[in-house]
């Protein structure tokens, strides 16, 4: 049976390159524009799954990842899938790298390649994208002479490659995660992790370290931490947190048990298997 799935769009993205290293040649595959809107499609029926990027080995969090896990319209993460991440700089086909004055690409990935940028190209203007893919399909509109993104963007824009592998780090890693509507929780394989949105009443001294108590009373090992406003007023916090195990185990169970004595609210965010690196 097929599966329609959502994901960071346009095509081209390392959000796409993650989602074929697990998509069957039947399953529908739909881009969209940003992490909202491919988090959407799975709240409004649209698809069945959604592939997001939550954690660059770099440059960190997702934000928007992170918000939407924790204060959006509820969804579980039911699977995990990371990518080694390697950029390209592309243009239009007869584009002399001469002649390149603007770079278009993600944030990201322009943090990513900065010594490859300032060594070739120290006077061009860095233009923000949306996505990297976003700024390879964007060469078309002749606003810019070359982007940065995956070289697979290159194949789907038929653009032309001027270099390869222009990241700073040769060992940078993304991780993505895969998200569906609440109810299905994976079943536990002896490898998993568990994902939480934890929301303190205020913050007060030692409210943090009250939290990793409990983990280490139950010797739940900690994979992930990041603090997140709740947007409602200064001093209103939540933490993301990865753990190791399954909802099912004792030991996060009893966590779970224990948290919810301390804080204000604990939204679930899934157990699922940990990708193989």
């Amino acid at each position: 049976m097929s599966i329609k799935y959502a994901y960071l769009g346009p095509a081209g993205t390392f959000t796409e390159a993650a989602l074929l290293k697990i998509a069957d040649k039947s399953d529908q595959l739909t881009a969209y524009a940003n992490v909202t809107a491919t988090l959407d499609a799975i709240r409004k029926g649209e698809c069945q799954k959604a592939l997001v990027p939550i954690e660059n080995s770099v440059e960190g969090v997702v934000a928007r990842t992170l918000d939407e896990l924790a204060i959006g319209e509820p969804l579980v993460i039911t699977g995990e899938i990371t990518l080694p991440v390697e950029f390209s700089l592309m243009a239009l086909d007869g584009t002399d790298p001469k002649d390149i004055k603007a770079i278009a690409t993600h944030p990201h990935a322009e943090s990513q390649c900065r010594t490859y940028i300032a060594k070739n190209y120290p006077n061009a203007t860095i233009i923000e994208t949306t996505s990297t893919a976003a700024a390879a399909k964007g060469l078309i509109k002749k606003e810019y002479e070359a982007a940065i993104a995956a070289s697979v963007a290159a194949k789907n824009y038929q653009l032309s490659i001027i270099a390869s592998d222009i990241g700073d780090n040769k060992s940078a890693v993304t991780r993505f995660v895969m998200v569906e509507k609440p109810g299905n929780i994976p079943a536990p394989t002896g490898k998993d992790r568990t994902s939480l949105a934890v929301f303190i009443a205020i913050d007060h001294a030692g409210a943090l370290l009250e939290i990793l108590n409990v983990f280490a009373k139950n010797q739940v090992n900690l994979t992930f931490i990041q603090s997140r406003p709740t947007g409602m007023e200064l001093g209103h916090y939540h933490f993301i947190i990865d753990a190791e195990g399954h909802i099912e185990d004792k030991a996060v169970a009893d966590t779970l048990a224990g948290l919810k004595a301390i804080c204000e609210d604990i939204r679930f965010l899934g157990s699922y298997p940990q990708a193989i690196r």
